[in-house]
């Protein structure tokens, strides 16, 4: 908190603290109210303007401060100023007051508030963002409600000052009739119960209601709508309860459930079962991370007391392996599976051609169409390929089509370039050089791995240059050209151009959204970079979702198998209840060696996100199990909330990060901080210790330094 929130909270406080020093309280009785009518109608009489002026004054100052008395105040304006000045001065003041209250607590709290609980805020403010007018009008018109704790509430969020203002001079102007005018009746009012009998206040209530009723009715009438280009084509009963479009990692999660709970499904897939993570990506590179990492073990054996060795192997071996490991994975994926899971299967490509109705182009040239309660779009991504200059000319592979390419070939490229600093890009450009490759890799950005801290970034490029890739940031790709003497890139880098010769090349400069042929155009669904969608993950069609790569917005297998759930559930049974999908918690990992691991936030998006934090490191190269595997690269860095065990997000460097990563994923996810990690026993000797020590760092910077003192005291007395 700066010294101008100080100053503003000191000056609230010491407004408060005259009021009950002086006992003004005692003006804000009832019985004070009635003596002075006449007074008070009297002195309105003969000076209206100034009378009215202070009266405005006083109000503002009472609601902007929060004081006891705003409801007498109303009263007292029906009492002396009649119904319509009574009215029209206590609307504007008490909306006007309101929002300087509101501010106040904005200007004092917000800050501390967000840093504190900025998972929570966000979840608040986007809601406040959809709907937060509709909420405020309905707490506005229920008297009931504590009008300050509304002002102190709203302070919090990022509602709009102006929205703030209006929605309340609106929301306020029924109760603030029925106060003045009962004001003017002012002789037969014995309490301020009286004002609000059991009825009325039934009949606020359910006024408040209302703008509720009312966003429900327009998210009816919105829903019509979209749907009535569509009048007449709504079948009367349906083929299934739901439609799978893609069966990645996404598709066949929202089919398992479906059939899990006993809907009739349908799952199509134009390609191959397991969609791109079993095909292509997650299955493949791990397989071909894991050979590699052992032919550079053989290289450096003497790190482990035996004899260095180059490995041996044959390259056509290893690419025969991944297509193993990818053929005993393969079943989990099947058509058999899911068919005796309940799941109807068909190998073909689905086109949308109504909110009900899908075409199925099969894949043995036949056509189907089924209706459908309900569809899910999990079509997936595909690799992004740069429009550069000569490069379909030279040849090029992703991180899709390597697989096949470079099965064909007797060795591994003798010049490999890849281009990208991704995660993939680095994965690719480490394993390959470990398998004997010259690899280059180019990315146009000022560091591999921009999303990580540059500590983060810095110790990746490192442990790639140390397996031997050329790593070059800063340099953009401008073309490519093939002659009689092989493959060329030129590259630009402070001003001065160069040139790369390479073998094969790698595109890993991303993924974009699979977005064309499935009818969305035609349907009018909003697709820019995904599709759009809300925090249920339907689109502007409410029985048609969206998962995995074409929703976003993240493109993590794992985070299309999450929300999978909610959309197959809500699909299901959103009539009854549905679910807002949950991205609180979202860990990722980079499978380089050694590995990246993070979940929540780093530093260099707190620092974005303008989040305090407080920094907790432990180093590898202490941990006993660590030094015996002689892995002692890496650290845990855990960030917290300052002089809080709470968890704001953890970045692990090191051997096996991602799994030492699951422990602090639970611990966000069910709210546990770092000393109920400390307290939990973990074996020994085991890297997982590193997550116990990481926690008793961050103790030990907190430890109750008085309370030890008196602690040596004690012990001091207790020796005579």
């Amino acid at each position: 908190m700066n010294k101008k929130q100080l100053a503003l909270l000191a000056l609230l406080a010491g407004a408060v603290l005259s009021f009950v020093m002086l006992d003004l309280g005692r003006y804000a009785t009832l019985a004070y109210l009635q003596q002075s009518q006449q007074a008070f109608a009297a002195l309105f009489a003969q000076s209206p303007v100034l009378v009215g002026a202070a009266f405005f004054a006083v109000y503002v100052l009472v609601a902007a401060l929060s004081l006891p008395g705003a409801a007498l105040l109303t009263l007292a304006g029906g009492a002396a100023l009649g119904l319509f000045w009574g009215t029209l001065l206590v609307s504007f003041a008490s909306s006007v007051g309101a929002t300087l209250a509101m501010l106040s607590a904005r200007y004092v709290l917000r800050s501390a508030t967000e840093q504190r609980f900025a998972g929570q805020l966000e979840r608040i403010n986007e809601g406040v963002r959809r709907e937060g007018g509709f909420y405020l009008f309905s707490l506005r018109l229920i008297p009931v409600v504590p009008f300050f704790a509304i002002n102190l509430l709203m302070g919090l969020t990022r509602m709009k000052a102006w929205t703030f203002y209006w929605v309340s001079q609106a929301g306020m102007l029924a109760g603030t009739l029925v106060y003045v005018n009962a004001g003017t009746q002012l002789a037969r009012i014995d309490s301020l119960r009286s004002v609000l009998s059991p009825g009325l206040l039934g009949s606020f209530v359910l006024l408040g209601l209302l703008p509720l009723v009312t966003q429900r009715l327009l998210d009816t009438l919105r829903r019509r709508r979209v749907y009535a280009r569509w009048k007449g084509q709504r079948p009367r009963r349906f083929d299934r309860n739901l439609i799978v479009i893609g069966a990645g990692a996404g598709g066949l999660v929202s089919a398992y459930i479906a059939a899990a709970v006993k809907a009739r499904v349908t799952l199509v897939e134009a390609h191959k079962m397991g969609g791109d993570c079993l095909n292509y990506g997650c299955v493949p590179s791990k397989t071909l991370i894991k050979s590699a990492k052992l032919a550079q073990q053989m290289r450096h054996a003497s790190r482990y007391g035996l004899q260095d060795v180059a490995p041996q192997f044959s390259f056509k071996a290893v690419m025969q392996r991944i297509e193993a490991v990818i053929a005993a994975i393969a079943p989990h994926d099947s058509v058999e599976r899911y068919t005796a899971l309940g799941v109807h299967v068909l190998p073909g490509h689905a086109r949308i051609v109504n909110p009900w109705t899908v075409e199925i182009v099969l894949n043995d040239g036949g056509i189907q169409t089924l209706t459908t309660r309900s569809i899910v779009i999990a079509a997936g991504a595909r690799p992004v390929v740069p429009d550069l200059p000569g490069l379909a000319e030279a040849g090029f592979v992703t991180s899709d089509s390597l697989w096949a390419r470079f099965a064909q070939l007797d060795a591994a490229p003798r010049r490999l370039l890849v281009l990208g600093g991704g995660p993939v890009g680095c994965e690719l450009a480490q394993s390959f050089a470990r398998l004997g490759s010259q690899v280059t890799q180019v990315e146009m950005g000022p560091r591999l791995l921009p999303r990580e801290d540059e500590e983060v970034s810095a110790l990746a490029q490192a442990a790639l240059q140390a397996d031997g890739v050329t790593v070059l940031t800063a340099h953009q790709a401008l073309r490519c050209e093939a002659d009689a003497g092989g493959k060329t890139l030129f590259v630009r880098h402070g001003g001065q151009e160069s040139r790369i010769g390479f073998d094969e090349l790698i595109c890993a400069v991303g993924r974009r959204a699979r977005l064309t042929g499935y009818g969305l155009e035609e349907l009018g669904i909003p697709t820019e970079k995904t599709v759009e969608t809300n925090e249920f993950l339907a689109t502007i069609y409410p029985n048609i979702y969206a998962v995995g790569d074409v929703a976003g917005p993240y493109q993590l297998t794992h985070v299309a198998a999450h929300q999978a759930w909610y959309a197959a559930v809500n699909a299901l049974f959103g009539g009854f209840k549905k679910f807002k999908v949950d991205y609180r918690v979202i860990p990722r990992v980079t499978f380089i060696d050694p590995e990246l691991a993070c979940v929540g936030l780093n530093e260099q998006e707190a620092r974005a996100q303008n989040i305090a934090f407080e920094v907790t490191r432990y180093d590898l190269s202490d941990l006993d199990r660590a030094i015996a595997d002689g892995e002692t690269r890496g650290f845990v860095k855990v960030l917290t909330v300052p002089g809080k065990d709470r968890l704001l997000g953890v970045t692990l460097v090191g051997s096996q990060a991602g799994e030492l990563l699951a422990e602090y994923v639970l611990a966000m996810k069910h709210g546990l901080g770092l000393n109920k990690i400390l307290g939990t026993i973990h074996s020994y000797p085991t890297l997982g210790e590193a997550n116990k020590y990481a926690a008793g760092a961050w103790k030990r910077a907190h430890q109750p330094e008085r309370l030890l003192a008196w602690a040596r005291r004690y012990h001091d007395f207790r020796r005579g």
